[in-house]
């Protein structure tokens, strides 16, 4: 299957701190926006986030070996500079990065991880594989 880019639709408490928060400290582009929706450019996949009240996620965890991940959580698939200039980038933001490991070490589908909080509670995460053409191989 051809490689196309994905479209996603999240609540969002603030326009203008999500707005901040993707295109200051991420890096990402703004797209179309009202002041009720915004879309972001993450990598040329587009997520929308729109004006909601409070939501609220009830499973929030699972493990994967020996780590507690979010159970609702979305992410981008990048290159290995890519993902070190982005860790690099934001470690010294404001925001913490959580759940820094590299998964299934030594073997096929070997990749690093990094998980960072926007304003809404959603959790993105950044993923870099050792080898990209393992991302679908078990």
């Amino acid at each position: 299957m051809k490689n196309a880019p994905f479209h996603m639709s999240l609540p969002c408490l603030s326009i203008s701190k999500t707005e901040d928060f993707y295109v200051n400290v991420i890096g990402a582009e703004l797209g179309r926006h009202s002041s009720r929706w915004l879309d972001i450019n993450l990598f040329g996949n587009q997520i929308t986030f729109t004006k909601a009240g409070i939501f609220n996620f009830t499973f929030k965890t699972y493990k994967f070996e020996d780590t507690v991940l979010p159970s609702f959580h979305f992410g981008v698939i990048v290159d290995e500079s890519t993902w070190n200039n982005l860790h690099a980038k934001l470690t010294k933001s404001e925001y913490e990065l959580t759940t820094e490991v590299v998964f299934l070490k030594d073997k096929i589908g070997e990749h690093k991880s990094f998980f960072i909080q926007d304003p809404n509670g959603h959790m993105v995460e950044f993923k870099c594989f050792k080898k990209p053409k393992e991302m679908f191989l078990s």
